[in-house]
C-alpha cells in the first residue's frame, strides 16, 4: 500500500492520545495495533502483526545494542548510587555550586567529556544534575531542557568524533552520489553545518537562558512540580531511604566515569583505525559508536565491580542495585521498542512515499530549504527520530534542490535541522524519553514544556532559511 494518507494515522493516534492521557505508552500500543490493522486489513490478525514488528525490531543489531547500552548504563548508575558515588560527588560539587546559574553552567562544562553520543551524555550527567536540582530546589524541567539543548544542538554541529558523523555523511553521499558534484559528500556535510540554523539558534537560546538565569540559591517549586514528586512518593520509598543512608564516597563515581570516558575514546580510536582510518578524527568518524559505547560500559561495569569489592562494598547490595538501576531504564527501553515497531508499520504503509508525493517538485528555489525544514520538522515531531527524519528527507531534499536550483548545502542543512527539531521537541524522541526517565518527569508534560521554546527556535530558523535562499545558490 503506497502513497496513502493512512500511513500518518498511527502517528496522529499516538500524539493525540499522549496529549489526552498525559502518558505516551497507551497511545503507542493503540497506534501500533491500528497500523498493523491497516497493513493486514484484518482486525483479527493485527495483534499478531504487531508482535511481528516488535520481534523484527528486537532482531535489529543496532536496536539491540542501544537497548543493552541503556540497561547496562542504568545498572552502572545503580552501582554508583549504592556505593555512595553519586551522593558523594553531588555533595562535593554542591558545596561549590550555590546558584541555579552554576548548576546550568555545570551542564555545559561537561560537554568536552560527553559529546560523543546524545544518550551517553544524558545518562552520564543526568543522575548528578538531578540530585543537585533536587537539593537546590531548581526546576527539573528547566534542568532537563538545558541538558537536552546542550546535547542535541551541539552534537549535530560537530564535524568529527560523534556517533552522528558517519551516518550523516553516508546520507549525503547516498543522495548526491549520482550528481557528479565538484565537492565531496564530506565537504557538503561540513558546509551544511553552517546552515543548520535550528541547532545554532537553540544553542544560542540555551546559552542565553543559562547566563541570564537569576543567581538565587533557592527556587520555589510550582504546584505541578510538587504534584509530580508526591505522585510517586511511595513507589520506591524503601530504596530511597536506603540510598539516603549510604556513606558519601565521591571516588566511587569519579573512578567509573574516568574509566568509561577513557575506554570510550580509546575504543573509538581503535575501532576506527581497524577500519582503515589514518587520523584520530577519521577514526572517530567511521567507528561503530553504538557498539563502542556498549563495549566501554560493559568493561567499565566489570572493572567498577572489582573496584567496589576491593573497597569492601557489599556484594549482594551491588548486584541488587545493578539490576534495580537497569530496571529503572525499562520504561525508556519499552517505549523505544514500541516506537521502532510503530515506524516499521508506518513505512510498510508507504509513509515516506506519501510524504514525497504530497510535496511534488514544483517549489520555487527560495522556498525549497524552508519547506524541507518545515515538513521535516513536522514529520520529525511525529516519529521522534533525527536519524529517521534525515533518512526520509535527505533524498527528497537533494532531489528538490537539484530540480529547483536551490543550494544543495543549504538544503542539506535544512534536512539536518529538521531532524534536530524532532529529536528535541517530540515526546517520541529518545532524548526526551531518556531525560524524562532520569529526571523523573512525566514525558508528555516535559515534551510540552520543551515544545514552546522549540517552536520559537523553529520559526527563527525558517526566517533564516528564507533570507539565506535569496542570496545563496
Amino acid at each position: 500500500m503506497e502513497y496513502t494518507w493512512l500511513s500518518v494515522l498511527p502517528f496522529l493516534i499516538v500524539i493525540s492520545m499522549s496529549i489526552w492521557l498525559k502518558n505516551i505508552l497507551p497511545g503507542l500500543v493503540v497506534g501500533l495495533i491500528v497500523g498493523s490493522w491497516i497493513v493486514t486489513s484484518n482486525p483479527l490478525t493485527s495483534t499478531s502483526q504487531s508482535i511481528t514488528y516488535i520481534v523484527t525490531t528486537l532482531s535489529d543489531e543496532t536496536n539491540i545494542k542501544i537497548i543493552a547500552f541503556l540497561y547496562f548504563f542504568g545498572g552502572l548508575v545503580g552501582m554508583m548510587n549504592i556505593s555512595g558515588g553519586i551522593k558523594g560527588f553531588s555533595e562535593w560539587v554542591g558545596g561549590k555550586i550555590k546558584t541555579e546559574r552554576g548548576l546550568l553552567g555545570l551542564i555545559w562544562l561537561t560537554l568536552p567529556f560527553t559529546f560523543m553520543m546524545p544518550m551517553f551524555r544524558i545518562m552520564m550527567i543526568g543522575p548528578v544534575v538531578k540530585s543537585l536540582a533536587k537539593k537546590m530546589n531548581v526546576s527539573k524541567k528547566k534542568v532537563g531542557l538545558t541538558m537536552d539543548i546542550s546535547t542535541e544542538s551541539v552534537i549535530v554541529l560537530l564535524p568529527v568524533a560523534t556517533a552522528f558523523v558517519g551516518f550523516m555523511v553516508s546520507l549525503v553521499e547516498g543522495s548526491t552520489g549520482d550528481l557528479n558534484l565538484a565537492i565531496s559528500p564530506y565537504q557538503i556535510f561540513l558546509l551544511s553545518i553552517l546552515f543548520n540554523f535550528y541547532a545554532i539558534v537553540m544553542l544560542i537560546i540555551g546559552l542565553i537562558q543559562t547566563l541570564w538565569t537569576k543567581s538565587s540559591a533557592k527556587k520555589v517549586k510550582g504546584p505541578q512540580e510538587k504534584l509530580e514528586e508526591e505522585e510517586h512518593e511511595f513507589h520506591r520509598a524503601g530504596i530511597k531511604k536506603e540510598l539516603s543512608l549510604v556513606k558519601a564516597q565521591p571516588w566511587n563515581l569519579i573512578v567509573p566515569v574516568i574509566l568509561l570516558l577513557g575506554l570510550s575514546l580509546y575504543l573509538l580510536w581503535s575501532d576506527g583505525t581497524a577500519k582503515g582510518a589514518k587520523t584520530v578524527f577519521d577514526a572517530f568518524s567511521i567507528a561503530d559508536a553504538t557498539f563502542v559505547m556498549l563495549l566501554a560500559v560493559f568493561i567499565t561495569i566489570i572493572l567498577s565491580f572489582i573496584f567496589y569489592i576491593i573497597r569492601r562494598q557489599s556484594l549482594n547490595e551491588i548486584l541488587y542495585h545493578f539490576y534495580d538501576g537497569g530496571n529503572q531504564m525499562m520504561e525508556a527501553i519499552s517505549l523505544l521498542i514500541l516506537i521502532w515497531s510503530l515506524t516499521l508499520s508506518a513505512e510498510e504503509l508507504g509513509f515516506s512515499a506519501f510524504i514525497s508525493s504530497t510535496l511534488g517538485a514544483f517549489l520555487p528555489a527560495y522556498l525549497t530549504p524552508a519547506t524541507i525544514f518545515l515538513l521535516g520538522s513536522l514529520v520529525g515531531y511525529f516519529i521522534g527520530s533525527s536519524w529517521g527524519t534525515w533518512g526520509l528527507f535527505m533524498p527528497l531534499g537533494v532531489s528538490l534542490a537539484v530540480s529547483t536550483g536551490a543550494s544543495i548545502p543549504l538544503t542539506v542543512g535544512a534536512v539536518f535541522a529538521s531532524g534536530a527539531f524532532g529529536a528535541l521537541a517530540s515526546p517520541l524522541g529518545d532524548t526526551t524519553i531518556t531525560t524524562a526517565s532520569i529526571m523523573d518527569l512525566p514525558i508528555v508534560e516535559y515534551a510540552r514544556y520543551k515544545l514552546k521554546i522549540s517552536v520559537i527556535g523553529g520559526v527563527i530558523a525558517i526566517v533564516f532559511y528564507l533570507i539565506s535562499a535569496i542570496f545563496i545558490v
